[in-house]
């Protein structure tokens, strides 16, 4: 994949998990985002980080004393966890449920 085609992919990414964000109450999750990163910011004050890594042609995304890297597989149409394979947005939506205490889907 071309640096064109990983921005173009990497920013479709980073846009859904925003849109997801905005049907979250601000006081029980809140978000912030520029040039490439997205905040998750819990009420409880952990905060959660997913951003472009252009260098690398990766997403990488933290969670608490995780993190991942995720690769675009071409195949899936999904960016996949480069060690195991895992879906980025399911593991997104994982750690999220985890935090808040309740399933979420995104």
């Amino acid at each position: 994949m071309d640096r064109q085609e990983f921005q173009l992919r990497a920013d479709a990414c980073l846009e859904r998990v925003e849109q997801w964000l905005e049907g979250f109450d601000p006081d029980e999750l809140d978000f912030t985002s520029a040039d490439g990163v997205v905040k998750l910011e819990f009420a409880t004050g952990a905060t959660f980080v997913l951003n472009r890594q252009t260098a690398a042609h990766q997403m990488w995304f933290a969670a608490g004393a995780s993190a991942w890297h995720y690769e675009w597989g071409e195949g899936e149409q999904a960016w996949r966890c480069d060690k195991d394979g895992h879906d980025l947005l399911t593991r997104i939506a994982e750690v999220t449920g985890g935090r808040l205490g309740r399933a979420v889907s995104l």
